[in-house]
């Protein structure tokens, strides 16, 4: 069988990594027919427009796509080309896993963490009033009207919706991962203590699915205090399901327990539609120096190949990469921190988990 992938390089540090995830993929011996296309500042340049049609085109035909990082160019009218196409296309759920491996330079051992980020609502969704606008002093003007509320005349204003259906659909989402992939524990991560109407809405929610899988325990956790928690015993939770703005910050602090963002990879699935990307940025200054960590992008290459069935070759790609990284010789400079020794480049990284392949 051959898979119809589309294949986003992005920019920065994206071609390289992508790269490597790509030789890496094709390595396993799983056919694929990729689909290349432009987005971010590369697209800017070639288009006129960081996300192009024929990038969601593709998608949308394809159901399934490969992403590098992406700079968002300044002055585009776009917040940012992931949020954009997370909306658009209704990608819902991130899902960041976090996981040890022998190696890795961490202070943390044996972490096996799933964050699940609702994508799409939250303070993300992107429904801001500018200081001093017109629109700004009407919301102001408002909100002392109904609510004799006195806010600031001279704050910027950003609005938080959490909707029933968004948190239902996140929520189920955990669940239904924790299921398949049997995990035990769900934590829903909140402050409904203080925002009562939006966070507060999640949490009777999350409530509420929950007695849907009486096989699975049920746990919710205020955000502050699941922050010193993750610290102090992060053996404790298993996935942590949240609303947007929690589980970029959490999943951020997950992926600093094992070793980094070079370490992190990320989907975002929607009903139809799934895009596999690295949890980091595109990094710039280091375009072309064949310097940065490939494992993130091609973890979530791994994490592709689960999703489109083909688990064997994922099981093989992340024995491959598992072996790599706990030899230690070759591994990109971020995980050679602390153990002396010459590090090897993006490329390399990519032949070394080829070799493994090949020798298994």
């Amino acid at each position: 069988m051959v898979h119809n992938i589309t294949l986003i390089p992005g920019d920065g540090i994206g071609p390289e990594v992508t790269d490597a995830a790509r030789r890496t993929l094709e390595a396993t011996g799983v056919k694929f027919n990729w689909d290349i296309v432009s987005a971010g500042s590369i697209a800017m340049k070639e288009t006129g427009t960081p996300l192009p049609s024929e990038v969601l085109e593709s998608i949308k035909k394809n159901k399934v796509a490969l992403k590098g990082p992406v700079t968002t160019p300044i002055g585009t009218g776009f917040r940012s080309v992931n949020v954009a196409l997370r909306q658009r296309l209704n990608l819902y759920a991130c899902l960041r896993p976090c996981k040890s491996y022998r190696g890795v330079p961490s202070r943390y051992q044996d972490i096996d963490l799933v964050v699940v980020r609702e994508n799409t609502e939250g303070l993300y969704s992107g429904i801001e009033f500018e200081r001093g606008t017109e629109e700004a002093m009407k919301l102001i003007d408002l909100l002392a009207v109904t609510l004799g509320i006195q806010v600031k005349m001279d704050s910027g204003i950003s609005l938080k919706p959490i909707s029933e259906s968004g948190s239902r659909n996140i929520v189920k989402f955990a669940f239904e991962h924790a299921r398949k992939n049997g995990r035990k524990k769900v934590s829903a991560i909140h402050k409904a203590n203080i925002m009562k109407f939006s966070d507060g809405l999640f949490l009777s929610t999350a409530r509420e699915v929950a007695k849907e899988y009486p096989d699975i325990e049920f746990e919710d956790v205020i955000v502050d205090a699941l922050c010193m928690r993750l610290v102090r015993s992060p053996e404790q939770y298993d996935v942590l399901v949240l609303p947007n703005l929690y589980g970029d910050i959490i999943s951020d602090l997950c992926a600093g327990l094992v070793g980094g963002l070079g370490m992190a990879p990320g989907a975002n699935i929607g009903e139809e539609i799934a895009i596999f990307e690295p949890t980091h940025g595109s990094a710039p200054k280091y375009t072309g120096q064949n310097k940065t960590n490939p494992m993130a992008t091609i973890l979530s290459g791994m994490l592709m190949l689960r999703h489109i069935g083909e688990a064997e070759a994922a099981n093989k790609l992340e024995q491959a990469i598992a072996e790599v990284v706990v030899e230690g010789t070759s591994v990109t400079y971020d995980l050679k921190f602390g153990t002396g020794g010459t590090p090897v480049g993006t490329s390399q990284v990519a032949d070394a988990i080829i070799e493994k392949m090949e020798t298994s």
